[in-house]
């Protein structure tokens, strides 16, 4: 009791919030609903860094992995990150994200491991699919770069939000020897304690930012200066019309014939393999004017761009069982 009370008593005299001595004075002395966001994933990160012996951060470059990002080092600092990122590599990218990728783990010193799909294409492992797209092909790259690094606790960045089998996964949540999904499996959360036993071969998936909107991680992102690739942004681009999505003509398919290449202001919401991942029209420049757009929107930001979503009803579960993200 007595090093809690001198903790809080630091805590006032610097200003500080008493539960995280890490938070600065303009957030009052009571936590908003981003301040306790914040605090719920760096108290994740910092169970599993405590309880598991390899984790691994999944990081694309996307506005969801840079925000995890932060919060991890965020939640571990002044130390060093003690984990290393992985992205699994479609070669279907955006440039812009890649190059964004690069940058911040260069500027940052930290640890990538690229799984590149064209590898596994190159060597049997996978065939491409026969309308182009390589997100479904994630998953077996993912799969065997955790079991050749022996990744015991896999960071990712999905948000219930976004799909309805993502909303019905816990954070952390058990994948067998295969890597797959059962949610029979799920095990309780009461009080926000977090069951990480598993046995040999097995490993958790953890998502801190379970309980976050699309608006939540542009509030973030506004509030703490997150960095992210400029194509959140509108900018102009040629893109054609497939499936009531703008597409980026590519390599990947497209345009077929009678799709017609048109130059649109437009700006990614979320950013996948660019073959299944659509654009949407926009004028937003400024954080601002992106916040009002989500806070606008009534439709999630995979349901609205996202081809790969709607192969099925239950597209997102089923990959998810196969070991998907």
């Amino acid at each position: 009791m007595t090093a809690i009370l001198t903790r809080i008593q630091r805590a006032q005299r610097g200003n500080r919030h008493p539960n995280n001595p890490a938070e600065p004075a303009e957030w009052g002395t009571s936590v908003d609903h981003l301040a306790a966001l914040e605090s719920e994933a760096v108290h994740i990160i910092r169970e599993v860094v405590a309880e598991f012996d390899r984790p691994v951060l999944l990081f694309s470059g996307g506005k969801d992995s840079a925000v995890l990002l932060h919060l991890a080092l965020r939640a571990l600092q002044p130390a060093p990150l003690p984990f290393p990122l992985l992205h699994v590599d479609t070669g279907h990218n955006f440039p812009e994200v890649i190059a964004f990728r690069d940058r911040l783990v260069a500027e940052l010193g930290l640890r990538l491991h690229v799984a590149a799909v064209q590898d596994w294409i190159d060597d049997g492992r996978l065939t491409e699919r026969p309308d182009g797209t390589r997100n479904p092909l994630q998953t077996v790259p993912l799969l065997d770069t955790i079991n050749e690094h022996r990744f015991d606790a896999v960071f990712g960045g999905a948000r219930r939000d976004e799909d309805r089998a993502r909303a019905k996964e816990r954070i952390v949540s058990l994948r067998d020897a295969f890597g797959g999904w059962d949610p029979r499996r799920q095990r309780p959360e009461l009080w926000s304690l977090y069951n990480g036993r598993h046995t040999a071969g097995e490993h958790v998936r953890v998502f801190p930012l379970s309980n976050w909107t699309e608006l939540d991680i542009w509030h973030y992102i506004a509030r703490r200066d997150v960095p992210v690739p400029d194509i959140y942004y509108a900018h102009q681009r040629e893109v054609f019309a497939r499936d009531g999505m703008w597409l980026t003509a590519g390599e990947w398919g497209g345009p077929r014939n009678g799709e017609r290449i048109v130059t649109k202001s437009v700006r990614y919401r979320t950013v996948g393999d660019a073959s299944c991942t659509g654009a949407v029209e926009s004028t937003a420049v400024t954080i601002d004017e992106v916040l009002t757009e989500v806070a606008t929107s009534r439709i999630t930001e995979r349901g609205a761009t996202r081809a790969d979503d709607r192969l099925s009803e239950a597209a997102m579960e089923d990959r998810k069982r196969d070991g998907y993200f």
